[in-house]
């Protein structure tokens, strides 16, 4: 008799563990469980539509800078099946996919349905059956079932986590981690739709980031703000997202800035300080940082400048430092920190450490990544190794 699995998730995670598990196992029937009427929803919006479904790594020096949580699992497992091993599955599966500038990887249509698509016609080819309407919510509703894999995302709240807390799986308080910050500076918001590249910081911390930042008409967001966000997720969820935030707006330290800034002062002695800026910004963000430096007297010239007009300029182009006031979700890419804590699962099949033939995949672990096609890469990572455990244990 055919040894059965049950799903219980229809996102990414759990489609690509049960299209794997079809093609390492063709004999094993598996059946996948969505509470929701619609499967893959959070695919069909991600990437704005276009679904950044992995990212090369090219630029990524420790797995830490993308992986606040659960680097060092997922170290372990990209070495059966990381970014370069996902990157021919799609390409092999019908997907073909092109590399960003940023390394991200999209599909070549630009278009998150060819995802999805693939996903639904291996199901169908591979006779994965598909319930949707069903909740889960205890194993005792999967007791025919030779084995269960949760593949159930991010649990916004700690309640849709406590079912497993009950079977004695450690559990980590779920909060936001991929989202905006709400700054109450009318003058700063003033200029939505302006995007620099900066360095963001949490003030007294060592959480910073790099990159676009877009002021938006309630604050900041871009990549910048997004990476920082997932850096500083707990902390922030513990102050209540009432926290400061520390903008480089030249990427350049003090001393640099103040030599720049010196030089100027000689070689551009009689232009207007407010019309000739000695940095890449756009005249509306110069305009508005020497307004806060200078108030009324923007208009001086160069040879004007005093020191203390040095020291306050150079203070608010690399330390300007913004109150943050609350957090707005990223409509694209909502990831939440937290869900079932690493040491609960075997580091290399994923598999529950206190219920046999129970295995954990996707972001119902703690795991999360900044935004860039990381989080997709560690759900495939991690189903591909939920997919191979249950082959392997299916066999003995």
């Amino acid at each position: 008799m055919a040894k059965r699995t049950a799903i219980i998730g229809g996102g990414a995670a759990g489609f690509f563990l049960a299209v794997n598990l079809k093609e390492m196992m063709p004999e094993m029937e598996v059946t996948i469980f969505e509470r929701s009427h619609r499967v893959l929803a959070k695919v069909e919006i991600s990437g704005g539509g276009r679904c950044n479904c992995t990212n090369t790594f090219e630029e990524v020096r420790d797995l830490q800078m993308v992986y606040p949580r659960g680097h060092r699992l997922l170290k372990r497992l990209f070495k059966t099946f990381g970014p370069e091993q996902a990157f021919s599955w799609f390409e092999k599966h019908g997907v073909p996919l092109v590399v960003q500038d940023d390394q991200c990887v999209f599909p070549e249509v630009q278009d998150s349905h060819a995802v999805i698509d693939c996903f639904l016609s291996l199901a169908r080819r591979y006779h994965v059956r598909i319930e949707t309407g069903r909740k889960i919510a205890s194993l005792e509703q999967l007791a025919d079932y030779d084995f269960v894999a949760v593949t159930t995302g991010g649990s916004p709240k700690a309640e849709g986590l406590q079912w497993l807390a009950d079977g004695g799986h450690e559990t980590a308080e779920p909060v936001p981690s991929l989202f905006t910050f709400k700054i109450a500076d009318e003058q700063l918001t003033a200029l939505m739709g302006l995007v620099v590249n900066v360095n963001a910081s949490i003030p007294g911390t060592k959480m910073k980031s790099e990159g676009p930042l877009l002021i938006t008409h309630w604050g900041m967001s871009g990549p910048a703000i997004l990476k920082l966000s997932s850096y500083a997720a707990r902390l922030l969820a513990e102050s209540g997202y009432q926290m400061p935030v520390s903008i480089n707006w030249v990427q350049k330290n003090e001393e640099t800035v103040q030599q720049t800034l010196h030089e100027m002062s000689i070689r551009e002695a009689k232009k207007q300080v407010s019309t000739y800026s000695p940095f890449v910004l756009p005249q509306r963000l110069w305009s508005y940082l020497l307004e806060k430096v200078l108030g009324n007297r923007s208009h001086i010239r160069w040879c004007e400048l005093n020191k203390k007009d040095m020291n306050r300029l150079t203070n608010v182009l690399t330390n300007d430092t913004y109150q943050i006031c609350g957090r707005a979700p990223f409509k694209d890419e909502f990831v939440t920190c937290g869900g079932v804590a690493l040491s609960s699962v075997n580091p290399t099949t994923l598999e529950s450490r206190h219920v046999p033939h129970l295995y954990f995949a996707g972001e119902v672990l703690d795991i999360d990544g900044v935004t860039g096609g990381f989080n997709f890469q560690a759900a495939w990572t991690t189903a591909y190794t939920v997919a191979q455990a249950i082959a392997s244990a299916a066999k003995l």
